[in-house]
């Protein structure tokens, strides 16, 4: 029997493993945690900038739009620097490990203390390890960082290390395919992102249809926005190459432990998504 992993697997351990890595922001720990530290939550964008980008450090505005890539620079430039100013990169990434901590304790509950997730996370810290981070700046910030004790923070970290190597990869099969920030945002639209996702990016009516002409004119996009088959076959591209690029650290873990982790992570996933703090729609498509 083969021990490769196939796309399909490489996909299905993302979708797996995101909702995990995304309590950090959506959980209502993590929001106490970041009031805790001086950041309003009234809003979720001072704790999302200062929690994801706190691995690079105190970083600048001009790092944190090139490595995030979809967001009106705008945006960024609103909370970043300022976020630094609130709680330095060290402090932001101490609070980030007890909201993580808080978050999955309650949402696993006696999970927390079973051989099963002491399992996954040795599983998902192999893969973690075995990503490469050359040209992948958020994988190789998240990876430096020490590796904590607890099996569910472990199982977090190396959740959080292969999302960002997966999402660095993204950004590299978008550039490869030719599609700006923006444009990312109008193909992903056209075959079916939620409206609220991607209009969270913040890019003004100008800037979309901008961009929805350079895709009109190399044939991604129709006169109404509707996607054309050009740009349905320039997505899926963009995606498989996205499956490609993740696959590496997974087929280190070899078939037999990654569908063992998926299987492992099933139930801690629903969990999280049963606690129902998730946006059912989100621009990695998760809800597609």
């Amino acid at each position: 029997m083969s021990d490769a992993v196939d796309l399909g697997m490489v996909r299905q351990l993302w979708r797996l493993l995101e909702p995990v890595h995304a309590v950090l922001y959506y959980a209502p720990e993590a929001f106490e945690e970041a009031e805790a530290i001086g950041y309003p939550i009234d809003t979720r964008w001072p704790s999302y900038f200062a929690w994801r980008a706190a691995p690079l450090g105190d970083a600048s505005t001009e790092l944190v739009t090139a490595t995030f890539y979809s967001f009106w620079p705008g945006m960024i430039a609103r909370y970043v620097p300022a976020v630094w100013e609130v709680a330095g990169a060290t402090k932001v990434l101490a609070a980030r490990q007890r909201a993580v901590d808080r978050a999955l304790r309650a949402i696993l509950g006696d999970r927390i203390d079973s051989p099963e997730l002491a399992e996954a996370a040795g599983l998902a810290r192999r893969a973690a390890t075995a990503a490469g981070t050359a040209g992948r700046p958020l994988a190789a910030a998240n990876a430096a960082l020490p590796w904590p004790d607890e099996p569910h923070l472990v199982l977090w970290q190396a959740a959080t290390v292969l999302r960002e190597h997966r999402g660095d990869g993204h950004i590299a099969a978008l550039l490869t395919h030719g599609l700006d920030p923006c444009e990312a945002l109008v193909s992903f639209a056209a075959v079916g992102a939620a409206e609220p996702a991607v209009a969270s990016r913040e890019w003004s009516d100008a800037d979309w249809r901008a961009a929805s002409d350079r895709l009109a004119e190399r044939g991604w996009i129709g006169p109404g926005g509707e996607v054309t088959t050009v740009g349905t076959e320039g997505r899926d591209a963009v995606e498989r190459l996205t499956d490609e690029l993740a696959a590496p650290p997974w087929r280190a873990l070899g078939a037999a432990d990654a569908g063992r982790l998926a299987e492992l992570v099933m139930p801690m996933t629903m969990a999280v998504v049963g606690a129902g703090i998730l946006p059912q729609r989100s621009t990695l498509g998760l809800g597609r």
